[in-house]
């Protein structure tokens, strides 16, 4: 019993993990990627829809994102929808495609996206810690000895130590990239 908890504890913080990494490929490094826009919502036909579903997004010169839609009556809608989403980027549509020429970051704006990354950090360290407190509740309930109790709570706190130690690794990882210029 203690061992499925383990292993469902495993497989949550593992996505946690998978989140957060989907969190940070939206900070900006200076460089074009699709994935900068993958939070960009647009207002299609009334519902909130995402950029990349209405639309091929690919990367140009490096610097230059082109985003050309599936449906070209959706031009207005997209452009509005990344002057809302506030990144920091003028897309400049020309009635066919829509191109985002990404400026390089000033050393103020790498701190502000470092600062970001850390606050991606500390909602997955919490997103783990709460799923820790759900598996050591779990356990609590268990029918076991006190000793197999202990074992499998200190076994939940080596995994959480784990998780949250690669949360600090990619983080590290992430902003060392945004502070290269």
């Amino acid at each position: 019993m203690i061992n499925m908890i383990l292993d469902d504890a495993n497989d949550r913080m593992q996505k946690a993990i998978e989140a957060y990494q989907r969190d940070l490929a939206t900070v900006r490094t200076g460089r074009a990627t699709p994935a900068m826009l993958d939070r960009v919502m647009v207002n299609y036909y009334g519902s909130p829809t995402p950029i990349n579903q209405m639309a091929g997004v690919s990367v140009v010169e490096g610097r230059q994102l082109v985003i050309k839609p599936y449906d070209k009556s959706a031009l207005k809608d997209i452009e509005h929808g990344i002057y809302e989403a506030d990144l920091g980027l003028t897309p400049q549509n020309d009635g066919e495609i829509i191109r985002i020429t990404v400026p390089a970051l000033t050393e103020e704006r790498r701190k502000e996206f470092a600062k970001n990354v850390w606050k991606f950090a500390e909602h997955a360290k919490v997103a783990v810690r709460n799923i820790r407190r759900d598996a050591n509740d779990e356990i609590k309930k268990c029918d076991g000895s006190e000793d197999e109790i202990k074992d499998g709570q200190n076994r939940v706190q080596k995994l959480t130590d784990k998780f949250v130690k690669e949360i600090d690794e990619i983080g590290k990882a992430k902003e060392k990239d945004i502070m290269t210029v």
